[in-house]
């Protein structure tokens, strides 16, 4: 008989391991209801991902992951703190980033501090600086869109953000009213500007129109920021008195979500042809996953990336660490979703 002490032990967590098999068999059970439809799992046609970074071009610039860090916040403290996590968490994984409201910098420089990341985040990937329709407006009005020129080279971004958010104006007890369209002041600025520019919602996203207008601009992106994700609207109709809120909270509930922009996009691109200028696109607003912003980059029929900012933000005001471990998991996500998803 053989002396099984002897025998070595290849598989030391073995036991234990079986043990939590037996343990959590009856957890483990899943009912056939949640299963995610979106997709076909094929365990077949693929081996485990590799470490390898896959890079990819956008806005011009080579990302190693597709993940845009969408615009938030800036002009305290706090915001500083914030946005340096996300900038570091850029260069490590190869991650463009739009920062959030600028406006405080046309004033002055006293908060620059709280926007100057370009260093951190690098030279070789996407910086946007970022200003409202309403200030664009206003800007243009008085002749004096040259100081986004300016933001933008003090900032060394490359290009400027525009974020068009009438109802959040609206709402705003400190809004702007915004006097003609905001394609029209767009397209104005077009006409007299060099500067990279993308053009985004604030949590309700576009309308079919809209989009088709839109695409029809020689900018460099869209982003979505759809309904379903954080909402600037809603934050300040909470802002308001309780009177405003109970007439206005129905109109938070209008807009688009992710996956219905898609399929407009979608569907204006194979109606417009070649009277698309506009081909690359951040899908935002409610991708509270990697499987989520894996979906809508399949399906959308353009280049594009996924972008979020609460899911961020949680970890990014906690601690770098915290941030550093979640996005590390939406990458070793996005690599087996790549490898056995296939949307249906």
């Amino acid at each position: 008989m053989d002396n099984l002490e002897n025998i070595p032990n290849t598989d030391p967590t073995a036991a234990e391991r079986k043990q939590d098999h037996i343990e959590l068999a009856f957890q483990s059970q899943i009912s056939t209801v949640l299963l995610d439809k979106r997709f076909s799992y094929e365990p077949m046609l693929a081996p485990h991902p590799s470490n390898t970074v896959e890079s990819k071009t956008f806005l011009n610039k080579s990302i190693q992951t597709p993940i845009w860090v969408s615009s938030m916040t800036g002009g305290t403290e706090k915001a500083y703190q914030i946005n340096s996590n996300l900038a570091r968490a850029c260069k490590q994984f190869g991650m463009g980033m739009g920062l959030g409201s600028c406006r405080v910098l046309l004033e002055s420089d006293a908060r620059i501090h709280d926007f100057d990341f370009r260093k951190t985040i690098g030279d070789d990937l996407p910086f946007y600086a970022n200003i409202g329709i309403a200030q664009l407006e206003n800007l243009m009005c008085n002749n004096k869109h040259q100081a986004l020129d300016n933001l933008v080279d003090k900032l060394q971004a490359d290009g400027i953000i525009i974020h068009v958010n009438p109802l959040q104006e609206w709402l705003q007890p400190e809004g702007d009213k915004i006097t003609q369209a905001p394609i029209i002041t767009i397209q104005q600025f077009l006409e007299k500007t060099n500067l990279k520019i993308i053009v985004k919602e604030v949590g309700q996203g576009f309308g079919m129109e809209s989009l088709r207008a839109l695409m029809q601009l020689p900018i460099q992106a869209i982003e979505f920021a759809a309904h379903g994700g954080t909402n600037f609207s809603k934050i300040e109709l909470l802002r308001s008195d309780k009177q405003k809120q109970e007439t206005y909270k129905s109109i938070t509930q209008i807009g688009h979500s992710a996956e219905d922009m898609v399929l407009m996009v979608n569907n204006l691109k194979a109606e417009l042809g070649a009277a698309v200028l506009c081909n690359q696109y951040i899908i935002s607003g409610g991708i509270k996953n990697f499987l989520d912003g894996y979906y809508l980059m399949e399906k959308l029929n353009a280049s594009s990336v996924y972008g979020q900012a609460s899911a961020l933000l949680r970890h990014a005001e906690k601690s770098y660490e915290e941030l550093e471990q979640f996005l590390s998991d939406q990458i070793e996500g996005l690599k087996l979703a790549n490898a056995f998803f296939r949307i249906k």
